[in-house]
């Protein structure tokens, strides 16, 4: 079984701009395959969707194309362009005319490494990056919650102006012994809705209601916050068409942080509810044992 946790990044100035600088060659990388098959579909030519052919037009580029994002970390891009488009043609045979291929444009594009390109050391990781530049250290602001055998991959990404690392580890599934595992005949129901994430009843008329009113007031919040805001900017908004000015990008850039901070909330308390659930359980079926 894999599982990801997200660590956030405490980089220097100068470590900054070289993430940024790896999140925006890979969205040049993004951009050139779009780009080739634009050009093949005016030319009404097969499009280059498997990861095989992408991966030979990226070989024909030679090295240093892209600063200093390497080999693998472009792969891993070209990797994403084909899933997506084998998806949406898988959706699109089905019937789902509403599935669209991938043809947008991205600035920042997350950046993938797999086991043994990378170096993990406490709270330090390593990120590799093309030949012939200075190795990129990095501290994470928190320890990873798994061994680092179990690590199998690293993603660079950037959410609301922050750069953040996902952690990707293959845990191992719990094995009882015979007689030891937990009682089938101990179950528990549980119902997910929108007011309360969670209702549990368990065995012996026990039960749990997590109540979601936090989450909803967050919602209410938020959405309150962004009608405000675009209201007070709505006068100086850019026509279409028309380059905005500084004092509009930088809205725009308050807008990313406030949503992205929305989303943490709101992921964070989920996080909570779930948690509280696996807590119950653990504590119900703990005191059925001792009943016992």
């Amino acid at each position: 079984m894999h599982r990801t946790a997200r660590v956030a990044l405490r980089v220097t100035p100068a470590q900054r701009r070289r993430c940024f600088g790896l999140l925006r060659s890979a969205g040049d990388v993004w951009a050139c395959v779009l780009e080739v098959n634009a050009w093949r579909r005016r030319r009404r030519d097969a499009p280059l969707a498997g990861y095989q052919d992408l991966y030979r037009e990226l070989s024909a580029s030679g090295p240093g194309t892209f600063a200093e994002l390497d080999s693998t970390g472009a792969r891993s891009v070209l990797r994403r362009f084909s899933d997506a488009w084998f998806a949406a043609a898988k959706r699109r045979k089905a019937g789902d005319l509403s599935a669209r291929f991938p043809r947008r444009r991205r600035g920042l594009m997350p950046v993938r490494w797999y086991y043994g390109t990378f170096t993990l050391d406490g709270h330090r990781v390593r990120i590799p990056t093309t030949r012939g530049t200075p190795a990129l250290w990095m501290r994470l602001a928190r320890e990873i919650p798994y061994p680092v055998e179990q690590v199998r991959s690293i993603t660079l990404l950037c959410e609301g102006g922050r750069l953040f690392l996902d952690v990707t580890a293959e845990v191992p599934i719990a094995v009882y012994p015979p007689g030891e595992g937990p009682d089938p005949g101990r179950v528990a129901g549980v119902d997910m809705g929108i007011i309360h994430p969670y209702a549990v009843a368990g065995p012996g008329g026990e039960g749990l209601l997590v109540s979601g009113r936090a989450i909803r007031a967050e919602h209410r919040m938020h959405l309150a916050d962004t009608k405000a805001r675009r209201r007070a900017v709505a006068r100086r908004a850019p026509k279409p068409g028309q380059r905005g000015s500084r004092r509009w990008r930088q809205y725009r850039a308050r807008t990313r942080r406030v949503e992205a901070r929305h989303r943490r909330r709101v992921r964070q308390a989920q996080h909570e509810a779930a948690r509280t659930v696996v807590s119950w359980g653990g504590r119900s079926a703990g005191r059925g044992a001792a009943r016992r």
